[in-house]
């Protein structure tokens, strides 16, 4: 079920900088869609799925890159590089520590552009489900990332932002032990938050895809570690 290509999403107003972009990542082997603006990439997102990756600027008319960037990562644990003209550190800085793995100024080198986006994903990893509009886990579980929706056998089940982003980030890293520690930083970066809230998630989570929520086969808890998404056991 694994890819064959990493998609990636290419956000910006500025028609010029999306051709180039686009075709630079093409010809890497990259599957790519674009968008011109916040609202139009939302669109994308619901019609084609969730990208590996988004190369988003910051200005934009409508909805500014930042935000698009804050309402995503509000469902999913989306990688973003920022491509923008901005320059200021202090954007730099709080874009870095809000959204974006990494930041780079316009006008740029392709190569370079190429180099610092493939660093990224092989940090990331393999992302082992085919990203869809309703992503398939196996005959028992779809998710809709995006809608924030799950099926489970026949049955549509709602979730909430928070329990899709857990979703995303155990899906992401399907048979690894995600830490804690991890989860907590990723869910509530500027927030104190404790393992005891995280738990409640888990098991609310648990609720609503599990068929046996006392002996879980998708959300499993290693204890003193922290939650590992295991598919082969949903046969």
């Amino acid at each position: 079920m694994e890819d064959v290509f990493r998609r990636i999403l290419v956000v910006d107003d500025d028609p010029d900088i999306v051709t180039t972009v686009a075709l630079t990542l093409e010809l890497e082997g990259f599957e790519v869609t674009t968008a011109g603006s916040a609202e139009e990439a939302e669109r994308r997102i619901e019609q084609h799925g969730l990208p590996h990756l988004a190369l988003v600027d910051i200005m934009m008319p409508g909805t500014d890159g930042l935000e698009f960037c804050r309402k995503v990562q509000s469902y999913c644990d989306l990688p973003v590089i920022l491509l923008t003209a901005v320059d200021d550190d202090e954007t730099k800085v709080r874009s870095i520590e809000e959204v974006a793995e990494d930041y780079v100024t316009k006008p740029f080198h392709p190569p370079e552009l190429v180099a610092r986006l493939k660093r990224v994903l092989r940090r990331l990893g393999n992302f082992e489900f085919r990203l869809e509009p309703e992503t398939r886990i196996d005959e028992n579980l779809a998710v809709d990332f995006a809608g924030k929706r799950a099926k489970v056998g026949e049955k549509d089940v709602s979730l909430t932002p928070t329990e899709t982003k857990i979703l995303y980030i155990l899906v992401a890293n399907a048979r690894r032990t995600v830490r804690t520690d991890f989860l907590l930083g990723r869910l509530w970066p500027h927030d104190e938050v404790f393992e005891d809230t995280l738990r409640v998630h888990v098991h609310r989570l648990r609720q609503k895809i599990e068929p046996n929520v006392s002996s879980p086969r998708y959300l499993v808890t290693h204890r003193g570690e922290g939650y590992v998404f295991l598919p082969e056991q949903a046969s």
